[in-house]
């Protein structure tokens, strides 16, 4: 299965050991830098010579990775992504006690997530922390990488409608167990334990709960895969590796990959920020070209925004447009919408189709019910910053914003394909 299943499988082993969007970019991070590629930093100024290969970031959550061709070049070739996924934040002092017999930790939603499978299953907590140091304030991750807490469900005789209603209120129903008794400073303590410090120099942290639950490749011919975070580390995710051997030529490959799309993109890592317009400017700037030649290789340049969209539910038919229903192993999904919720038109949708003509990638198309709405992404917010010629896709699933989401194995391999030929023209 490993072999004819490699880069899901791949897919599915990076997942698992990123639980959040700060381990997502770390791990990202580690192997660019085995491949070759040097770190630059916002703060400092940058050395950027023809043939090198090179990585930025913001806030531990964001990254940007390009090849610098040999030759003069006309534009850039741009993938789109995001890190972050619908999850629980853990608030600050999260200890509730409830009757002096349990404690539960105090959350709150993060993006637009299915709370119902959340229920009854294994989380672990994972984030990052600041530490007072001798040196300063340090930054680290942590990941408890055991299983810490549970969301209990109501008993269906204390509730006899629940199957009814599904009216979850996040303050109330969503809070996890965490200890027995009255446990206050507990959590502080253990998180001060996972972040190797005293709790006098433990700071502020970001943590999120995160299921347990392993990935899984199932079906009648072993079709299908089921994981945590698909949407969107499956479309960050193949386009890093993409980047990683990409062959520059008379354009430039890079891959943007952005943090906060799940809560509307408008921070300083999200793509409404300046991260991607600043970071081409800088390298404009480096190589010294004037501003007719920046505008001259924007107006070259093409993006692949790329975030995963609904497949065609078995149960739900009724719920997908009536000719433009995407399904897992359909291939790559290119995603219209006349509300410009994505920012595929005609020319840019014809450049895609050829491309993947010429290279046997299979695709599809996807787009909303028109009665029911979908939501936007990256390639219309980044044009707001950058506009460029742009074509949304994705990859189909099932149960998106569910902590265990469901895709199409032959899908990763198609988005993998269609990634590395584009970075590479």
């Amino acid at each position: 299965m490993n072999g004819k299943y490699a880069e899901t499988v791949d897919l599915c082993a990076f997942i698992e050991k990123s639980p959040t969007q700060f381990h997502a970019v770390r791990n990202m991070e580690k192997e660019l830098q085995e491949n070759g590629f040097c770190r630059l930093e916002e703060k400092e100024r940058w050395n950027i010579v023809k043939g090198g290969s090179y990585y930025v970031t913001r806030n531990s959550s964001a990254l940007i990775a390009f090849r610098v061709p040999e030759e003069d070049f006309n534009g850039y070739s741009l993938v789109s992504a995001h890190t972050d996924s619908p999850a629980f934040k853990i608030k600050t002092d999260p200890e509730v006690t409830v009757s002096g017999l349990y404690t539960t930790l105090n959350t709150e939603v993060y993006g637009g997530l299915l709370m119902a499978p959340w229920f009854d299953r294994p989380l672990s907590i994972a984030g990052r922390v600041y530490v007072k140091t001798d040196s300063g304030i340090k930054e680290t991750l942590v990941d408890f990488d055991r299983d810490a807490v549970l969301i209990p469900s109501l008993a269906i005789h204390m509730n006899r409608k629940v199957n009814e209603e599904n009216g979850y209120k996040a303050q109330k129903d969503m809070l996890p167990l965490f200890a027995e008794g009255i446990q206050k400073g507990t959590f502080r303590r253990i998180l001060a334990e996972e972040a190797n410090c005293s709790e006098e120099n433990l700071l502020e942290y970001e943590l999120y709960l995160y299921p347990r639950t392993r990935h899984s490749i199932w079906g009648a011919e072993n079709e299908f895969f089921s994981a945590p975070r698909i949407d969107d580390l499956m479309c960050a995710y193949t386009a890093f590796k993409a980047i990683l051997n990409a062959e520059s030529h008379n354009s430039m490959p890079l891959i943007a990959l952005f943090d906060n799309e799940e809560t509307g993109s408008g921070t300083k890592q999200g793509a409404l920020s300046d991260f991607l317009p600043t970071t081409i400017e800088r390298i404009s700037y480096v190589l010294g070209h004037d501003a007719e030649e920046k505008a001259m290789k924007a107006a070259s340049s093409f993006m692949i925004s790329a975030d995963n969209c609904h497949a065609l539910h078995p149960n739900y038919m009724e719920k997908c447009d009536i000719t433009n229903r995407a399904r897992m192993n359909g291939g790559v999904a290119i995603k219209f919408s006349a509300a410009q919720k994505y920012t595929t038109d005609a020319q840019s949708a014809s450049y895609l189709r050829a491309l993947m003509d010429e290279n046997g990638i299979p695709y599809q198309y996807f787009a909303n019910h028109s009665d029911i709405p979908g939501g936007s992404t990256l390639g219309n917010l980044s044009a707001q910053k950058l506009s460029i010629p742009t074509v949304d896709i994705g990859a189909a699933q099932l149960a998106m914003h569910s902590p265990y989401e469901t895709a199409g194995v032959r899908d990763t391999e198609a988005l993998s394909r269609l990634f590395t030929v584009f970075l590479s023209r």
